[in-house]
């Protein structure tokens, strides 16, 4: 009989919520902060400390009830639990204006996550260093992408060329991949992808700010 335990699976939610803590973490402890307790970052999200705490606990982290959370440990401890051992490369498809933002966003931010080339197919780009990562041309994908073991993706590409280059990323050995292009894509299984639709957002904002500001005139 095995004695192995059995694998803990974590939600897509849960990853998100551990994500902002990390960040909101980040903040404080910028800001000179030691400690945290579990309903004060609770308070920060419109959150429980339940929920918290439920949270926390899947990273093996616990606080103290005089104390708190040591804010530097746990963001240690997050980091730990949501990043690879070593540093893990993303490659990113797409250097117009959304791409070079995106590039200038990461760009030192996570020591274990860094977008480590992009791709595009545009002369003027090619070979030039952005942001300090390296524009290759679009047939040059599959080769950078296996030879520096690149196993994330960022699209940022029209629609109409979102599909073609998802299937260059997959056959590449891509496994994830963060999509902006707003059409959804057809990949295996075993293939994670998140979808940012901004257009969708946007909308989703004016509409739900129109319906209260129409209550607030009610009043």
């Amino acid at each position: 009989m095995s004695s192995q335990k059995p694998k803990v699976v974590i939600s897509e939610r849960t990853i998100g919520r551990l994500s902002l803590y990390r960040r909101l973490l980040n903040d404080l402890q910028a800001q000179g902060e030691r400690n945290i307790y579990s309903h004060e970052l609770a308070a920060m999200i419109g959150g429980t400390a339940a929920q918290i705490r439920r949270d926390l606990m899947a990273v093996g982290y616990s606080g103290s009830p005089t104390h708190g959370y040591d804010i530097r440990e746990l963001v240690l401890s997050i980091g730990n639990f949501l990043d690879a051992p070593h540093m893990q490369g993303v490659a990113l498809v797409g250097v117009g204006n959304l791409g070079r933002a995106i590039m200038a966003f990461f760009s030192g931010r996570r020591p274990r996550l860094a977008i480590a080339a992009a791709f595009d197919n545009d002369p003027y780009k090619i070979n030039r260093v952005i942001h300090g990562c390296r524009c290759y041309g679009i047939e040059d994908l599959s080769r950078i992408v296996q030879e520096q073991g690149l196993e994330v993706g960022i699209l940022c590409v029209p629609s109409q060329a979102a599909q073609d280059v998802a299937e260059r990323l997959v056959r590449a050995g891509i496994r994830g991949i963060l999509n902006f292009a707003p059409i959804p894509l057809r990949v295996p299984a075993n293939v994670y992808v998140e979808d940012i639709d901004m257009t969708m957002s946007l909308e989703k904002v004016a509409y739900f700010g129109r319906q209260h500001a129409n209550k607030e005139g009610l009043k």
